[in-house]
């Protein structure tokens, strides 16, 4: 299971690897002779409409035709990410993304791959702090295997004691390896959890280790009869593909399946943070790290746009300005540059972050990275600065176009976030942006109350 859309790395990689932007349509003709229950016709900014369903039972459905497409795409999406656990039951979210492979009465463990496999197609799954998402890439005349398992396992999935805890086993493995034995994402992981005092954003995905020893097969039990149900979920399905025979499949295998319980909105507040927060991580390394995090909106903001300009300034390729002055011009830092992951469903944060040379302070290099920021400050970015950030931001958008599993994504996350709505605004909201709007956003968000700053300090093994 792809268990990195979990985003340590993920969320530090820009957000086009990790949103996988823009998306297919299907063509007006596409949508005539439609059988519907509740429906409606989406018209894009971009070649023609996307066609809603949503189902008696509260499935929502978004079906995308493309006829150059060689394959179909078939995703599950669950409103059942690591923000919907609880305090020491953290790392739910992902074991049961595990244990969704482990078959049901009528499908056995591991038949489903196997199945996807014999019909030339692969599926796997991910797990982030938002969401869960299940998908299968395959022939347009394959999608009916999709949509029965998919269909059969939200409702009959198999859930052995043994079985669980062996799995449990492999994710605290797992845990291990991506976040205790590496010293970066150590340090992600707790500057997280001290910039986030309420919000369910400050525990890990994979979970703590210590709520991972003394997770039960109840507790997983509950979780996925409570969060995988049809009113708790969507379908996103693309491709080269029949709308109305692919609606009418998915009608009779998931129709049926009762709706659950009507789960209320997360609704929790983050306390304003009235000063800087420090930590720092004692671990073998080879090297210092500092890794600064400042609270910042998320797309539902206008202000992200600007925030997206103020990245591409500060750390958008070898030109920009984090790289040109700490790696080129003062050689102290060995890697070093900014992210802003603003396809979240609430606000979350903007990052700082750089790794010195081998005889440099690492405090020189948390100082440089701030007196670029200080820099946009008191002057803004030039004309030619922005301009390069907007195409590199349009033409990351724009690339997506190529492949079918990431524009499906894209709609399903501007789907989960705020609606499809969200899709026709981005890049305007992107091409609006000014140089002051830049310099506006940078003195009112990258300040030092709103600063948490991680910092690994390296030390001989033992």
């Amino acid at each position: 299971m792809t268990s990195n859309l979990i985003f340590v790395t993920i969320m530090v990689m820009k957000r086009f690897s990790e949103i996988m932007l823009l998306l297919v349509f299907i063509t007006a003709a596409g949508c005539a002779g439609l059988e519907v229950q509740s429906d409606k016709i989406v018209v894009s900014q971009h070649e023609g409409p996307v066609y809603e369903e949503v189902l008696p039972n509260g499935l929502k459905v978004i079906a995308i035709r493309d006829e150059n497409a060689p394959l179909a795409v078939f995703q599950v999406w669950y409103d059942a990410g690591s923000i919907h656990e609880q305090v020491g039951k953290t790392g739910l979210s992902h074991l049961l993304e595990h244990m969704m492979f482990k078959g049901t009465p009528k499908y056995g463990p591991k038949t489903f791959s196997k199945i996807i496999k014999r019909a030339g197609g692969i599926d796997n799954a991910g797990t982030s702090k938002d969401f869960v998402y299940y998908y299968q890439k395959l022939a347009p005349d394959r999608l009916h295997l999709s949509i029965e398992m998919e269909a059969d396992r939200m409702q009959n999935l198999i859930m052995d004691e043994k079985e669980t805890m062996s799995e449990r086993d492999v994710v605290m493995e797992e845990r291990r390896m991506r976040y205790e034995d590496d010293p970066q994402n150590l340090v992600y992981e707790e500057v997280l959890s001290t910039a986030f005092k309420n919000h369910p954003y400050k525990w890990p995905v994979i979970g703590w280790m210590e709520d991972l020893r003394k997770v039960t097969r109840d507790d997983l039990w509950d979780y996925y009869k409570k969060r995988y149900v049809p009113n708790n979920a969507f379908i996103i399905v693309a491709g080269n593909i029949d709308v109305s025979a692919v609606m009418k499949k998915i009608r009779t295998e998931f129709g049926p399946i009762p709706k659950g319980l009507e789960l209320p909105a997360l609704n929790i507040e983050e306390p304003l943070q009235r000063g800087e927060r420090r930590v720092f991580v004692n671990k073998e390394a080879e090297l210092p790290y500092v890794f600064c995090a400042y609270k910042v909106p998320n797309i539902l903001d206008k202000d992200s746009y600007a925030l997206d300009i103020l990245w591409g300034v500060l750390s958008g390729g070898k030109s920009s300005r984090i790289y040109k002055s700490l790696i080129d011009e003062q050689r102290i830092a060995l890697s070093a540059g900014a992210s802003y992951s603003n396809f979240n469903r609430y606000p979350f944060l903007f990052y700082l972050y750089g790794t010195s040379m081998p005889d440099k302070k690492i405090e020189d290099v948390e100082m440089a990275l701030y007196r670029e920021v200080d820099k946009l400050k008191e002057h803004p970015p030039t004309e030619k600065e922005v301009q390069k950030a907007k195409n590199q931001i349009e033409a990351d958008f724009i690339m997506q176009q190529d492949n079918l599993h990431y524009r499906a994504v894209t709609l399903a996350q501007f789907e989960m976030i705020g609606g499809l709505e969200l899709e026709g605004k981005y890049l305007e909201g992107v091409r609006n942006v000014t140089a002051e709007d830049v310099q506006r956003v940078a003195k009112k968000y990258l300040v030092k109350d709103q600063r948490t700053v991680g910092i690994l300090v390296p030390v001989k093994k033992k």
